[in-house]
């Protein structure tokens, strides 16, 4: 089978050679409309860039890092999915670094940045791999922040408002009649998860019930933890009759707990979750969540870092995306 190249990019978008290579190399002098029809020429015809005689001559190396904290982790799969694509189609290749949620792994895999095996870095994380000094003084590589917010100035994040999606999970619960509600977070470094109990604060406020600190299990973000913290929250005297977990993996396991304990979800306890993973639909009984764009979080994150590459920087640093309740049959009024 014959190579694809250049011109038959070109031929199947109807522009020039000389525009498609401006489109991959130089976005900023084609139009937006040509960018996104020669990106589609690319898709559709697997046109794969040169990327060592790009290096060559403009001494990039064609790839990206991207450090995310457990590659494991369903709701990960959909985010690196999107910023292959995006990736791929303006012409990198995505390295992937696991950090497993350590500092020094994070410095590690930013690191190839400066030993440009890479020339950008996509974040999953609420701190920066650099010494503040580099940080104050803008000695940093382009980067995006993605899924957390570091809130520093000139990086660009992409989250959704966690606040408000910890109140909106509440809130459903409350609305169902709960009142005797408990939550099992993720790590509380992350200000993800301090922004989720806030949320959940603010409702149970508003709602004038009672925030008991029993009934707040500080955990981490793994079906293991939901395990081992639902096991905390049947020991109560006055057991919750729901439980917000502030992702499906924890309430995976939370709800693995509860039917191996005899309580049936939600007849007995109901149970929310955030991120709407894959699988969540297919939990038994199906999990009502928050779900986040995962796939459109990834698109962005990869598009902004792209643009960092060409030298176009974006006009804000933060960029909130929709999250949306979806009610399953996890969550029911609780028992009289």
């Amino acid at each position: 089978m014959a190579e694809v190249g250049i011109k038959d990019v070109a031929r199947k978008a109807g522009v020039s050679p000389a525009t498609v290579s401006h489109a991959l190399r130089n976005p900023g002098r084609v139009a937006e409309a040509t960018r996104k029809k020669v990106l589609k020429a690319i898709d559709e015809v697997g046109y794969t860039p040169n990327k060592l005689g790009v290096s060559l001559r403009t001494s990039k190396s064609g790839n990206i890092v991207v450090i995310i904290p457990d590659i494991s982790d369903s709701y990960n799969s959909g985010i690196i999915k999107a910023i292959e694509h995006v990736a791929h189609a303006r012409g990198y290749s995505v390295l992937l670094g696991d950090s497993q949620c350590s500092e020094q792994r994070e410095r590690e895999y930013a690191a190839m940045v400066r030993s440009r095996q890479a020339d950008g870095i996509i974040l999953f994380s609420h701190r920066l791999p650099f010494d503040e000094s580099d940080v104050a003084a803008n000695r940093i590589p382009p980067i995006v922040n993605g899924g957390e917010y570091t809130g520093v100035k000139g990086v660009p994040a992409v989250t959704i408002d966690d606040l408000k999606a910890g109140f909106d999970a509440t809130s459903h619960l409350i609305e169902l009649g709960h009142s005797n509600i408990a939550v099992i977070t993720g790590a509380m470094d992350s200000p993800t998860s301090q922004k989720r109990l806030q949320g959940f604060e603010k409702a149970m406020r508003q709602a004038k019930l009672s925030i008991l600190e029993k009934n707040i299990i500080r955990s981490d973000y793994t079906v293991e933890a939901g395990e081992s913290a639902a096991k905390q929250l049947l020991m109560l005297k006055e057991r919750p009759s729901a439980i917000f977990c502030f992702s499906d993996e924890i309430a995976l396991g939370a709800m693995h707990t509860l039917k191996n304990q005899g309580f049936e979800v939600p007849t007995d306890i109901s149970v929310i979750g955030v991120d709407n993973i894959k699988f969540a639909k297919y939990f038994s009984p199906p999990l009502t969540t928050i779900a986040q764009p995962a796939e459109f979080i990834g698109e962005t994150c990869a598009r902004l870092l792209m643009d960092l590459l060409d030298g176009k920087k974006p006009e804000q640093d933060l960029h909130v995306l929709e999250h949306k309740l979806i009610i399953r049959n996890s969550t029911a009024a609780p028992k009289k």
